[in-house]
């Protein structure tokens, strides 16, 4: 785990506490975009083809994946994915007469920037 990650944990764990529901929601969104980049990439080869379940893994400890190590410029770029999406989206909702939403993702990008 990088410094950026159990940085974001810890205050994910401090916004819970004070029961801060806006960004307790954008930590752990931002949380989940990483663990979903640590997964390994799935190789086609050890997908059955023809067993009892189409596409099941086979062989043992198929189903155990190592993580991928990421680093801290990883990190730092799935935040600004996500702080770049949440911009985007506020300017839509924006042009279709959602301001208050769009209030509502600009404060949110506005936190994730504070670990970029």
């Amino acid at each position: 785990m990088t410094d950026l990650q159990a940085r974001l944990r810890a205050d994910l764990l401090t916004a819970r506490k004070a029961r801060d529901t806006a960004a307790t929601a954008v930590l752990r969104s931002t949380l989940a975009a990483v663990s979903n980049a640590e997964a390994q990439p799935v190789a086609e080869a050890s997908l059955a083809a023809d067993g009892p379940i189409a596409g099941a893994a086979i062989g043992v400890g198929a189903t155990e994946a190592a993580r991928r190590e990421l680093t801290n410029d990883d990190v730092r770029e799935i935040i600004s994915g996500e702080q770049s999406e949440r911009l985007a989206a506020a300017t839509d909702l924006e042009s279709h007469g959602a301001g208050e939403k769009a209030e509502q993702l600009r404060a949110e990008a506005e936190l994730l920037a504070k670990y970029l």
